[in-house]
């Protein structure tokens, strides 16, 4: 079973690209995670999670519903992390995470998607976001033979650079910058209420037509990038910046 998680649609498109060699049931994760689901799962096949990387590592989110999430039937687990340029040393808190579920860890892929960040790096245009893709479908379909092969995945090297960022930056990162305080929306906003069914933390509601953001929130930037007028800021740090959405996965589903 294919599960993912996505924010704009990256890891999405990721999924289901890869899906078409492997044929399996796919979730997406969105509502289980916002409503905080944890029920059972079961699958024959091996579990495939495609997630985007947050600060080098699995979103925090998401790590969070597979502690809490009884998995059962097949043991083995692939993961493919999708990045707008480096994973880290995510596969260093991967395997912990699998040891600690019982889980055989068959290693992770790291897949290089359009930048979606706006809070800290630029957004590629269109034109641009078509080449990353296009390059990322080649490394898909690899990945998707390696799976259906049931191959291990090839270890990811790691430089001191990626083992600071997934572990001390990644500490700090979060307690410290990934909050909401900055996020607002412009005049142009119509309150429309696209960003608060986005949200996958329930963190945003309406008040007098208008978003508010209540203090929970994991930098997915699905707020930000799904809004229509392109109305919601974060701060200065995404003023001019070209908003992100994977266009493509439209296309394949």
């Amino acid at each position: 079973m294919i599960l993912f998680f996505s924010g704009t649609g990256n890891s999405a498109y990721a999924a289901h690209y890869v899906n078409r060699v492997l044929k399996n049931e796919i979730a997406d994760l969105f509502e289980k995670i916002k409503n905080a689901d944890y029920s059972e799962v079961k699958s024959d096949d091996p579990w495939v999670i495609v997630a985007p990387t947050y600060c080098w590592q699995l979103p925090r989110i998401l790590e969070d519903w597979i502690m809490r999430t009884d998995f059962r039937g097949n043991r083995d687990i692939y993961f493919i992390l999708t990045c707008g340029s480096s994973t880290g040393n995510a596969g260093k808190y991967l395997r912990k995470l699998c040891e600690h579920k019982g889980l055989n860890y068959r290693g992770y892929a790291e897949v290089v998607m359009p930048e979606n960040y706006i809070a800290m790096f630029n957004a590629p245009g269109n034109d641009e976001a078509e080449q990353i893709i296009g390059k990322a479908e080649q490394r898909l379909s690899d990945i998707a033979e390696v799976i259906q092969g049931r191959e291990a995945f090839a270890d990811t090297r790691t430089g001191i650079a990626g083992i600071i960022c997934s572990g001390p930056v990644n500490r700090i990162y979060y307690p410290l910058l990934v909050r909401d305080r900055k996020f607002y929306a412009e005049n142009s906003c119509d309150g429309c209420g696209l960003c608060v069914r986005k949200c996958p933390l329930g963190n945003i509601s309406l008040s007098n037509g208008r978003p508010v953001w209540n203090g929970k929130c994991t930098h997915c930037m699905a707020c930000i990038a799904h809004c229509p007028h392109e109305a919601i800021e974060y701060g200065r740090a995404s003023r001019g910046r070209e908003r992100y959405l994977c266009s493509k996965f439209r296309q394949i589903k």
